[in-house]
């Protein structure tokens, strides 16, 4: 067999009809995929189980063909999104043991992972280009950059050409027809996944818009399509034992993209950002190319809306690294009374100026894939009350009654009740040990947010007046500040840090630099890409105001300095004068800093105002030293003038006025 190559020429199947038995005997007509002209792969019967392929637009045909000669799956499974559809696959997998039905929710179902099978995996994810450096900078011989991985197309091909290759046997493909962001919107884009687990689908529903109105699209226009293709990599028979019904190959897993082509292969994990290839990998990875292409932004924001009491509203994008409140954020309970906050999304934007030079953003995703454990009625009622009915919950405990338990419902939850954990221990309240993975998830339909925004899937998007980075900070970094422009915002963007998280493959309390929240999601050069954000600034634009927060300064107890979560909309509220206009700033080597005073601070009790925005000399000048080493390093003589600029800028202020 030659080798897989993912962008080679695809040919076109010719379509049969053929008899077939069902298990009580009954005979039927199902069609056959029987002739595909690709060299070496010889002919394989495979049996369309559901839907007409005939009807597919043909480069769907192809794409579909191509996988199917070299995956050798046993049927192929065309996918509507429809709920009768739903409730198939949901029997299928409760049958088999994959899904668990909570009794206690509505419409709700628990699955467990397999313990080797729990977060995106950055170590095998790659960028595929001809041109290295379309990928990655110019860093100096020998450093190991962490702004994306590259390896060529003819290398990943012999990696992908040991896995892909008959990695469905004996199973089905399904075929996800679906878009992110509203059907027909100006700002979406199309996407069609092949993947052999059917989990995946279940997900991708709730995630994506699926509809066989994409088939209708691709058909009828010159659109083209995001090629995803995923196989969890057990084709049967079995070669290994599955835990806790969840068929993987952990050892193999491999993410390829292709920004050039607009591809992604994965193998080997059914985890959500290794499976549900729609989201990270397509909406961050892929986008962000074809936005430098198209001249747009795809980020990993929040978007959320804040209306004050006298009726004037606001839009906002906030990039937070995964599991720094972004989702609470983007679904925050006001503790001042007379505002109100919408939500938009709570993970991922796509921004682009329209005709009039406003920014506008929409939410590519039709759901939220949210990290469970935290999430309360203190932290976050709003996703509590999102995931009560239609979610799957992955990787969380399970009480005895058929609800949910995971680290942080301690209070909410009877400490007598018997409680399972993800790995299927028996557990309770109070018992050493965790019952659910860090990373444990719940994915749910944005629509039923009981504060979804009304034009959260408008088509033209909602205006953005401001921009928000932050991450966790304990010490040192003040609670907010304003850039002074946009190039000195980018920087800050650029500069970001913040403690590791569950969500990936890292361990313990280490202040990473995450850019933008963007460091396991770029998909091209991370030197390009700032001068991309750089670019955005033209006549005629109205630029969003860029802060920087940081709900996370401790004391030197160890105790938060700021009580956040729905108290953060006090920091919302002078960020909101400021964008009316409001001179009340202080200047200060890093930004504009809120005057004293101009926080409500009313009813919380003691805050120490100084200590929250003091900026220790010793610590801003390594902050600022290290920074400039880290972009120096990732970026090489990529890096953009401007940002070196407004480096060494920032540094001599700290130097001389602190």
């Amino acid at each position: 067999m030659p080798p897989y190559n993912p962008l080679m020429e695809n040919k076109t199947a010719r379509v049969s009809k053929r008899r077939r038995c069902d298990s009580m005997g009954t005979e039927s007509l199902v069609e056959e995929i029987d002739d595909v002209t690709l060299p070496g792969l010889g002919i394989v019967h495979v049996p369309v189980v559901k839907g007409d392929f005939n009807a597919l637009p043909l480069k769907v045909q192809e794409f579909i063909a191509e996988h199917v000669k070299l995956c050798r799956p046993k049927g192929i499974y065309l996918c509507d999104g429809s709920e009768e559809e739903a409730e198939e696959l949901t029997e299928k997998l409760l049958n088999r043991g994959t899904l668990v039905k909570l009794d206690k929710m509505d419409n709700c179902y628990l699955c467990r992972t397999d313990p080797a099978d729990v977060a995106r995996v950055e170590s095998q994810t790659f960028i595929c280009t001809d041109e290295k450096y379309k990928t990655v900078p110019h860093v100096a011989e020998g450093f190991k950059g962490i702004m994306g991985q590259w390896k060529s197309p003819e290398d990943m091909a012999d990696v992908l050409d040991s896995r892909f290759p008959g990695s469905m046997k004996g199973r089905v493909m399904y075929v996800i027809p679906f878009s992110m962001g509203p059907i027909g919107s100006p700002l979406s884009k199309i996407g069609v996944e092949l993947t052999d687990f059917n989990y995946v689908v279940l997900s991708m529903r709730i995630m994506a818009r699926v509809s066989t109105k994409i088939w209708d699209m691709l058909g009828n226009t010159d659109s083209d399509f995001v090629k995803c293709v995923h196989s969890i990599g057990a084709p049967r028979p079995l070669q290994k034992k599955v835990i806790n019904h969840w068929p993987c190959n952990p050892g193999k897993i491999i993410v390829a993209h292709y920004p050039d082509e607009r591809k992604v292969m994965s193998y080997g994990s059914g985890y959500g950002g290794n499976s549900l290839l729609g989201k990270k990998c397509f909406a961050l990875r892929i986008a962000s190319r074809i936005a430098k292409d198209e001249g747009w932004l795809a980020e990993h924001m929040l978007i959320m809306s804040v209306t004050n009491p006298a009726g004037q509203e606001k839009f906002i994008a906030a990039a937070f690294p995964s599991a720094c409140g972004k989702t609470n954020m983007a679904m925050l309970t006001p503790s001042l009374p007379g505002w109100k906050v919408k939500c938009i999304g709570d993970d991922i934007a796509w921004l682009r100026f329209d005709k009039d030079g406003r920014l506008r953003a929409i939410n590519p995703e039709a759901g939220f894939f949210g990290v469970a454990p935290g999430t309360n009625n203190k932290t976050n009622p709003v996703a509590m009350a999102t995931c009560e009915k239609n979610t799957i919950f992955t990787n969380v405990a399970m009480t005895e009654d058929g609800g949910v338990f995971w680290e942080g419902l301690e209070k909410e939850t009877d400490r007598n009740i018997p409680i399972t954990t993800w790995r299927g221990d028996k557990w309770k309240v109070g018992q050493e040990g965790k019952a659910a993975h860090p990373n444990s998830r719940f994915c749910c339909p944005a629509s039923q947010c009981p504060i979804i925004h009304p034009a959260w899937e408008d088509p033209e998007g909602v205006p953005i007046d401001a921009i928000l980075f932050g991450g966790r900070r304990p010490a040192g970094v003040p609670l907010v500040f304003e850039a002074f422009n946009w190039e000195h915002g980018v920087m800050l963007g650029a500069s970001l840090k913040s403690e590791s998280t569950a969500a990936a493959e890292h361990t313990g309390k280490t202040i990473m630099h995450d850019p933008m929240a963007m460091r396991p999601f770029m998909g091209y050069n991370f030197g390009d890409y700032l001068q991309h954000w750089l670019d955005m600034k033209q006549p005629g634009r109205q630029m969003p105001k860029i802060f920087h927060v940081n709900w996370f300064r401790l004391n030197e107890h160890g105790d938060f300095l700021w009580p956040g979560f729905g108290q953060n909309i006090r920091v919302i509220d002078w960020m909101c004068r400021r964008m009316d206009g409001e001179n009340i700033v202080e200047p200060s080597p890093i930004g504009l800093l809120p005057e004293e005073g101009s926080i409500p601070l009313q009813g919380l009790g003691p805050i120490d105002w100084e200590e929250m925005f003091s900026l220790p000399k010793d610590y801003w000048m390594e902050d600022i030293k290290e920074s400039k080493q880290f972009l120096h390093d990732q970026c090489g003589c990529d890096l953009p003038d401007v940002i070196e600029q407004q480096l060494n800028a920032q540094q001599e202020r700290i130097s001389e006025n602190l």
